[in-house]
């Protein structure tokens, strides 16, 4: 499946020929439902250029294919990168969320249907490339099967490249993916896991990588997010960053502690903030990305006038809304004091690599499809951990149980009766007396603040003995002697531009057989399932967008 270009002297081209010279340089074509910043924008940034140079034209063409044009500085910055910067943009509505689509859904299919056949007209797979990020998310699944069934027609290269799953704790829009018609899992697993034989999926993890391989063989590749060994910002931009931080903050020289990230459930910033106010009670915890989905803004909403009642030092979505006069994140990186990362669900987490990059310390959950992987690469993370745990005399357990219970059941009730089964309740919901402790991620927003609501130094007093981990911590931060891991020069094998460069061509070279078991595609999706419907994979921040 390598796009290959036969390169024909233009003065020797036919006027038929030369009706369609703009197919003799490579279309690369990035579908995305939306630019907005966050992991899966960031390591199109870092790794469009790279792929670009690696394509056989010596003036290839980058398209972005999505729902909502980007934001201008962030596309000026693309194209500043690109070998000759030449970037275009295909952008119709009906390629965001459906979520986000006004008025019937059943139109959507031939507006879809137009769209590829107007852009994807003429093209071969000798001169078209289409990376396509995120579909497994189901935000728009009538985009991705209208997406694979035009590529299969043409025989064009299209790698669907897997950053999050829609079955990942998002059982909310179960119901939204049937009202688009997708009335079986089966319907489902043939758009996302395509077993077509011009089509290759690209996981982030190995957590994600062996359900694909074992049942799609060569057609899927682990293909880590490539991180550019030592990119700093400058002295000048870093030194930007503090001023404008302090103008964020209202203080000068404050200690700056930096989630980044968009304002998600699964971030669990409330446990950044109580780390951050054990920790280093004088900083700020400061995050950068907005809200992104309207699934998301009960949880900001509520959390936001949390902080204000309670005067807390936090700033949320710093970086929201237009990105100019404003720091990048790496600027941002540079000029804070730590970096956390507190999420219970993550496909990669970009700050992880961040954090060694910018040469700043990392507190971080160990997350379990992670976490071997980072070990893989060679990061030595000093303070990385598994959970917080919090005395349940911090919080009114007994309205804590009876509303888990409640969005449990109602989260349960979303799944289809098949699978029910492999979701039985979370422990700490079949305890019939309290527990001594609990841990803070494994609580909803509603019982994290109320931990919060307690004076830091009472709350900490209440904890330490269940973390003891953090008291060398703890001290550590308050005399700013936090660790920072060193990048390893293993690192390089698996996250430099380079090897994410042969790693993408070595997928696309793959041979594959044309066809699969008439069931791998709900094969994969079975396996996958498994998985996540297991205990360990389910938090009550993600059972209802309002917790």
């Amino acid at each position: 499946m390598p796009v290959k270009l036969r390169r024909v002297r233009a003065e020797k081209r036919s006027p038929r020929r030369r009706r369609h010279e703009t197919l003799s340089a490579v279309k690369f074509v990035i579908v995305h439902n939306h630019f907005r910043p966050g992991g899966v924008r960031r390591v199109i940034e870092l790794a469009a250029p790279h792929l670009l140079r690696e394509l056989p034209s010596a003036r290839p063409e980058l398209i972005l294919a999505t729902g909502e044009a980007p934001d201008a500085p962030w596309l000026d910055g693309l194209r500043a990168r690109l070998p000759g910067g030449r970037v275009s943009c295909w952008v119709d509505p009906v390629l965001g969320y459906l979520a986000e689509q006004p008025g019937p859904q059943s139109p959507l299919r031939q507006q879809l249907r137009r769209f590829w056949t107007r852009h994807l007209a003429g093209l071969t797979a000798a001169d078209c490339l289409i990376w396509a990020h995120n579909q497994g998310l189901g935000r728009n699944l009538l985009l991705t099967r209208e997406l694979v069934r035009q590529c299969a027609a043409r025989n064009l290269p299209l790698v669907l490249h897997h950053h999050d799953w829609w079955f990942d704790n998002r059982w909310q829009r179960w119901p939204e993916t049937r009202r688009a018609g997708f009335r079986s899992l089966r319907q489902v697993a043939e758009v996302v896991f395509s077993p077509a034989p011009n089509v290759r999926h690209a996981a982030i993890n190995r957590h994600d990588y062996v359900p694909l391989r074992n049942t799609l063989g060569a057609r899927a590749g682990w293909l880590p997010n490539l991180m550019p060994r030592g990119v700093r910002p400058d002295a000048a931009k870093t030194r930007a960053a503090r001023r404008w931080l302090a103008g964020v903050t209202g203080e000068k020289n404050a200690p700056i502690w930096l989630v980044p990230c968009r304002l998600l459930r699964r971030k669990n910033l409330a446990e950044a903030l109580l780390l951050t106010r054990w920790l280093r009670p004088e900083g700020w915890l400061v995050t950068t990305g907005g809200v992104s989905s309207a699934d998301e803004r009960a949880y900001h909403a509520k959390f936001q006038a949390a902080a204000r009642r309670h005067h807390w030092r936090i700033r949320l979505g710093v970086l929201a809304g237009s990105e100019t006069a404003k720091p990048s994140v790496p600027a941002l990186l540079a000029a804070s004091e730590a970096i956390l990362l507190t999420s219970v669900q993550e496909g990669f987490g970009l700050p992880y690599l961040e954090a060694a990059t910018a040469g700043r310390p990392l507190i971080a959950r160990r997350l379990p499809n992670v976490a071997p992987d980072l070990k893989t690469f060679g990061f030595q993370l000093p303070q990385l951990y598994t959970e917080v745990r919090v005395p349940v005399t911090l919080l009114d357990w007994e309205r804590e149980r009876a509303r888990q219970t409640r969005f449990f059941q109602a989260w349960l009730r979303l799944l289809p009766p098949g699978l029910r089964r492999l979701a039985p309740p979370p422990p700490l919901l079949a305890r019939a007396r309290p527990p001594a402790s609990v841990a803070f991620s494994r609580l909803t927003l509603s019982a994290q603040l109320e931990v919060l609501a307690h004076p830091a130094e009472v709350s900490w007093q209440a904890c330490v003995d269940l973390n003891p981990f953090l008291t060398v911590w703890r001290r550590r931060a308050l005399t700013q002697k936090l660790r920072v891991s060193p990048w390893p020069r293993t690192a390089d094998r698996w996250l430099s531009p380079r090897a994410y460069a042969a790693r993408f061509a070595q997928l696309l070279r793959a041979r594959v057989p044309t066809r699969l078991p008439a069931d791998a595609a709900m094969t994969a999706q079975q396996e996958f399932l498994v998985k996540t419907l297991a205990g360990a994979h389910r938090h009550p921040l993600l059972w209802h967008t309002n917790t």
